[in-house]
């Protein structure tokens, strides 16, 4: 129910499978966790490729209707929020033109399918009296918020390394099919765009801009089938893994790893800072957890890094949900990123530097082109 000073947000979405699902769950839990509510959401709109799809989702989650064109949400005036879950090559035309009817946005990542859309996309934004938001939703996980605060805070002294890595093997069976993914076209780039732009934008968060890139990419499975159980073979023209290494501009090296070809990793991100007094290190797929190690006092037996299980009320996000020690998981990112975007809607803040806007899009698929350019030219690129 709203409160009586909540405003009422109409929202529209684009996609209604995949990671659309997570923020279509954050829209229905928002207003309960975060109570009272920045905004009471009014679903006014979903729109997708099936019209089968797009009417169990107006069932499922109480929409006003379904359609198949996105243009009807972008013109529907009782939208004031585009959320936009398509693949990469529909990111840029639906949010210009709902940039250009007012309203608010909300975009996966990648923001772009390289630097040129991704630019044309904060041209079309930076302007307009309008919030919008990049879905590095990685940054709402209350571990790395805490890893943010510490470094901020000095506790690490002066950054020196940060590594960085993100793999899984959801393409390691040479018989999974083709999906748009693996077509430059539609996608942009393969495991860099996917993976490796969450892990930047955790730089990036964490450490600071990056300075140059270099690295090396592959194609390990250069054909898949068209679909399942399909005979007929598609080729693939984007990489399948990526190796490089980053100098960030505040002086720290990092190395990167994004892969696809990792047999038995599923979600596996992680990241390690390393500073003159001290580390921190992160594994998404123990999320509620920051391992810390501190340099002093070096008289202490028990040197090593030690496990905080960040759920404390004390820690970010602490008490929005269960009591301490009762964990999060991979969804609850999606409602703390939305919670973010509406507060700033509303009046009550703005999304950067906490969240990625629409230029943290765009600096970000820089460093995907910049990492793309160093793998094909076998050279190291300084980015702008």
């Amino acid at each position: 129910m709203p409160t009586r000073t909540s405003p009422t947000l109409g929202v529209g979405i684009l996609g209604y499978a995949g990671v659309a699902r997570a923020h279509l769950n954050a829209l229905k839990k928002l207003p309960y966790i975060f109570w009272p509510a920045p905004v009471h959401f009014r679903l006014v709109g979903v729109a997708g490729r099936s019209p089968n799809g797009v009417d169990e989702t107006v069932r499922r989650y109480g929409f006003e209707y379904g359609t198949t064109d996105w243009r009807r949400l972008v013109e529907d005036r009782e939208i004031q929020l585009f959320i936009n879950c398509a693949p990469n090559d529909q990111h840029a035309d639906p949010c210009l033109c709902a940039a250009e009817a007012g309203k608010h946005l909300l975009c996966e990542k990648p923001l772009g399918r390289d630097s040129r859309e991704a630019k044309r996309l904060w041209e079309g934004v930076r302007r307009r009296r309008i919030h919008h938001q990049v879905s590095f939703n990685y940054r709402f996980i209350p571990a790395v918020r805490l890893a943010r605060e510490m470094i901020q805070a000095g506790e690490l002294g002066d950054l020196v390394h940060f590594r960085m890595r993100y793999t899984d093997d959801s393409l390691s069976n040479p018989d999974t099919h083709h999906t748009w993914r693996q077509e430059k076209r539609r996608a942009g780039s393969g495991v860099v765009g996917d993976l490796a732009s969450h892990v930047l934008d955790l730089g990036r968060f964490l450490v600071g801009g990056l300075r140059s890139v270099c690295g090396l990419s592959r194609i390990v499975v250069d054909r898949r089938s068209a679909a399942p159980g399909s005979r007929r073979r598609k080729p693939v023209d984007v990489e399948d893994l990526y190796v490089g290494a980053v100098e960030f501009a505040a002086g720290a090296v990092g190395t990167l790893e994004a892969s696809t070809f990792c047999p038995g990793q599923k979600n596996y991100l992680t990241f390690e800072a390393n500073g003159s007094r001290g580390s921190v290190r992160f594994n998404l797929e123990r999320l509620n957890e920051l391992e810390v190690f501190h340099a002093e006092p070096q008289a202490r037996r028990d040197r090593g890094f030690k496990t905080v299980l960040v759920t404390d009320r004390d820690h970010p996000f602490g008490g929005r949900w269960w009591p301490p020690g009762h964990i999060l998981g991979w969804e609850h990112t999606f409602v703390h990123q939305l919670a973010h975007l509406t507060q700033a809607i509303a009046g009550d803040g703005r999304v950067t530097p906490l969240a990625a806007d629409f230029h943290d899009g765009y600096l970000n698929a820089q460093a995907c082109d910049a990492l793309l350019v160093a793998a094909r030219t076998g050279r190291r690129v300084r980015l702008k």
